[in-house]
């Protein structure tokens, strides 16, 4: 689950991660408020959204210029809040459609003498969580690994010892860091292994990390994203979840407990399980198609479920045909027939429906949708399937 930046750095300071003041504007009058309450000569404008690259972003709408502005005074911070608020912003992260921008976080300026980056995330290479850091901060962690990856500095945690201060120094004196700035640095690792652990996270980055001309450190900068299968242990994390940053059929499915992504081609998949999901996918792209979406209904799906997956599948006007991949274990194969049947009902069919069922009470399932006077299009193995389905959103399109 992805947080917005003031979101993450209210966790943040939780474990006494140092950020600076700031004030979250949802109108130009509440910017305007903020900038006169954080009371310095500059404030920062930053958009909220769940994407990266809003310094670089634009506003295809507005004349807001990028998505994180600097303004003088009070007046200036209202102007630019009403070219921001309510406008969509477009980054490399948000797709040509982009994101509207609904919030502000409007911070104090700070007078900055260095930028780095850090982050906490797991290396699954090495199975531990690690430290990553580089002195060039600021700007796209992956340009400075793809020029230089001998610029980034990592160090493992061991996870029965936790994050030691040594290892703070150690990515201190890497970075280039002395004196109070490196023992600022190193608390500050130590607060950030905390939060990572505290909240759950998969992610915990800081891009830039300042050092300010005072000496001190701050996260100027943060992103925190949270492991969903953890979010039982947290429920007032959850409470953070932002629906309107969410894609609209990703949130409904998530309603349902089915697990749903948004992708680009025209073929509809319903699958259950993750790993036949991926393998589904590979097989459709491997005869030539493209699938439109991930849609998994889990290994002990109901009924109902099975027919809002469909639904879902079917509300999605990218989709030119549908794919149905099921392995009958703990789900039965009747029950999917089932739900199938009663899905394309309701929804009236209109799309080509692939249908490949094996395991557990196949032949009763394949009964039912013989005998459902659908033209539901049966397929004996994967890559059959595949290419009916390709073949069926092909002969769609010629219409």
């Amino acid at each position: 689950m992805k947080l917005h930046e003031f979101q993450a750095k209210e966790l943040l300071r939780r474990f006494s991660v140092p950020t600076p003041r700031g004030m979250v504007a949802t109108t130009p009058r509440q910017a305007e408020l903020a900038a006169v309450t954080l009371g310095t000569s500059v404030v920062v404008l930053k958009s909220q959204i769940h994407a990266g690259g809003r310094g670089k972003g634009t506003f295809g709408d507005s004349d807001g210029g990028r998505g994180v502005r600097l303004a003088r005074g009070r007046r200036e911070a209202r102007e630019l809040a009403s070219k921001m608020l309510g406008h969509t912003l477009t980054t490399a992260q948000t797709g040509p459609a982009g994101s509207v921008v609904r919030k502000l976080l409007v911070e104090e300026g700070l007078t900055i003498a260095r930028e780095l980056y850090l982050a906490v995330t797991l290396d699954r290479e090495r199975g531990r969580v690690t430290f990553i850091a580089s002195a060039q901060g600021g700007v796209d962690i992956e340009e400075v690994a793809a020029r230089g990856p001998e610029r980034l500095f990592r160090e493992p945690v061991d996870p029965a010892a936790g994050f030691q201060a040594f290892q703070g120094r150690k990515l201190a004196d890497q970075l280039g860091l002395a004196g109070e700035s490196a023992a600022r640095l190193a608390r500050l690792c130590c607060a950030l292994y905390s939060a990572y652990e505290g909240t759950d996270a998969s992610l915990c980055e800081i891009n830039p990390l300042v050092v300010l001309e005072s000496g001190e450190v701050v996260a100027l900068d943060a992103k925190l994203a949270l492991d969903d299968n953890a979010l039982y242990r947290h429920p007032e994390l959850a409470e953070l979840r932002d629906i309107d940053e969410e894609d609209e059929n990703e949130a409904r499915a998530r309603e349902h407990g089915l697990s749903f992504i948004t992708l680009s081609g025209n073929i509809g998949c319903m699958v259950n399980g993750a790993g036949l999901a991926m393998a589904t996918m590979d097989t459709i792209k491997l005869v030539g198609g493209e699938p439109a979406n991930f849609l998994d209904v889990g290994g002990g799906a109901s009924r109902e479920t099975v027919t809002e997956a469909f639904k879902l599948l079917l509300s999605e006007p990218k989709v030119e045909a549908v794919l149905v991949n099921v392995f009958g274990g703990i789900i039965k194969c009747d029950l999917v027939a089932e739900g199938l049947v009663e899905a394309a009902k309701v929804v009236r069919l209109e799309l080509p429906l692939v249908v490949r069922l094996q395991g557990t009470n196949v032949e009763s399932g394949r009964k039912i949708l013989a005998g459902s006077g659908l033209p539901i299009i049966v397929a004996d193995g994967l890559e059959d399937a595949a290419r009916k389905a390709v073949r069926a959103a092909a002969q769609g399109r010629a219409r």
